[in-house]
């Protein structure tokens, strides 16, 4: 099992987090940051407890925390997502929160087409929103917005009750989210788990796009191991932070006892490790990038990676057989058993790529484990025949 992913964590939590802090969310306004700032909902990093840490405030907290409220309302703030698009889920993580968690939230949704301005949020700790936030902010009429998520009850903080997991069904486009807190109290992480959508009627046929971005639409379908780093990384934006921010697998067992290589330097073993992905969009793939960033003593010794077109029934299908293989698979050879080597962008393009036709899906596989920061496949979109 995932270090990543816990056993019993529904399936969505296996999409992109479009309201991470390390894909562009940001917090917009809330009402209260007594304790801990509202940013730190968004965090890519797990929570943090330090004990016997306190502020001028009070007790040093890893996660949005608002005074005890004294007064009528609730807690409330406003989350811009970094990616757009359909969510599917939430994750609230109310770690380390144990006599102070908030007992109640609710979830609603927006989609703006235009930039909000509110006043900057600057080194909120400690302080509360001014009357001349509350007056930027009452432009939006968030308090009409559309529920994703009714008032509900969260659990405390203590290690076998602090994930809550809430499905969502909608299938509408969103960019911002209003949680609300009732009445007080803190959570630690926030997730909003979902795939990015983009308007592809304004891409033209010869407008190179990387199809495997989080931001085009992509997500990962499945994988064999995630135990250091989940494969979804691989779509983030930008290059990697560290090793946290790659797919890390564990060591395999079944490596033999001593490694032997042929003479293009491919290691002759029986495992390998894979992950599957839905492009953005099917399109003709023409440029590649494989970047191993940050993994310098762990990086695979060798990548393939194939492709093939299905349905969204065929998809459903494969997802619940786990991707085990069978006769009838299409997968066709993208990049040919190519050698990787540390730290390093790998770039591959025209007679290295064996494949000229219309995709859907990829399929990488890594031999014999190890990690990888970041996947760029760049091509045209194109419709399918």
């Amino acid at each position: 099992m995932s270090s990543s992913t816990r056993e019993h964590d529904p399936e969505f939590v296996q999409m992109n987090n479009l309201a991470c802090e390390s894909v562009g969310a940001k917090v917009l306004f809330a009402t209260d940051d007594w304790f801990a700032a509202a940013e730190n909902l968004l965090n890519k990093s797990d929570p943090e407890f330090k004990v016997g840490l306190f502020t001028e405030y009070g007790k040093w907290m890893d996660g949005w925390e608002t005074r005890r409220k004294r007064i009528p309302g609730h807690d409330w703030c406003i989350i811009e997502l970094g990616v757009p698009g359909v969510i599917h889920g939430f994750h609230v993580d109310t770690r380390f929160f144990t006599g102070n968690y908030a007992p109640r939230i609710s979830v609603q949704v927006a989609c703006l087409q235009e930039k909000i301005l509110l006043p900057p949020r600057g080194d909120r700790i400690g302080s509360a929103a001014t009357e001349e936030d509350f007056k930027a902010v009452e432009r939006l009429h968030s308090e009409k917005w559309e529920y994703l998520l009714k008032m509900t009850e969260l659990t405390p903080g203590y290690a076998e009750s602090c994930h809550s997991y809430f499905h969502v069904t909608s299938k509408d486009r969103w960019t911002h989210i209003r949680l609300n807190m009732y009445p007080d109290g803190g959570i630690a992480r926030f997730k909003v788990y979902g795939i990015g959508k983009r308007d592809w009627s304004l891409c033209g046929p010869n407008d190179l796009e990387d199809l495997l971005s989080m931001a085009n639409g992509s997500v990962c379908l499945g994988y064999s191991d995630a135990h250091y780093g989940h494969p979804r990384n691989l779509i983030g934006l930008g290059r990697a932070a560290d090793m946290g921010d790659g797919w890390e697998t564990a060591r395999r067992l079944d490596r033999p006892p001593i490694l032997k290589a042929d003479e293009k330097g491919i290691l002759q073993v029986p495992g390998n490790e894979w992950t599957v992905f839905r492009l953005g969009h099917a399109g003709l793939i023409t440029h590649l990038e494989i970047d191993t960033n940050h993994f310098k003593g762990n990086a695979p010794n060798s990548c393939k990676i194939e492709a093939c077109v299905l349905t969204p029934k065929k998809e459903e299908e494969r997802i619940k057989d786990k991707w085990a293989l069978t006769p009838d698979d299409k997968w066709k050879t993208l990049l040919p058993v190519t050698q990787l080597h540390p730290h390093k962008r790998h770039f591959f393009e025209g007679t290295s790529l064996s494949l000229q036709e219309v995709i859907t899906h990829v399929k990488i596989t890594i031999a014999p484990d190890g990690g990888v920061s970041r996947l760029r496949l760049w091509g045209f979109p194109r419709q399918l025949p």
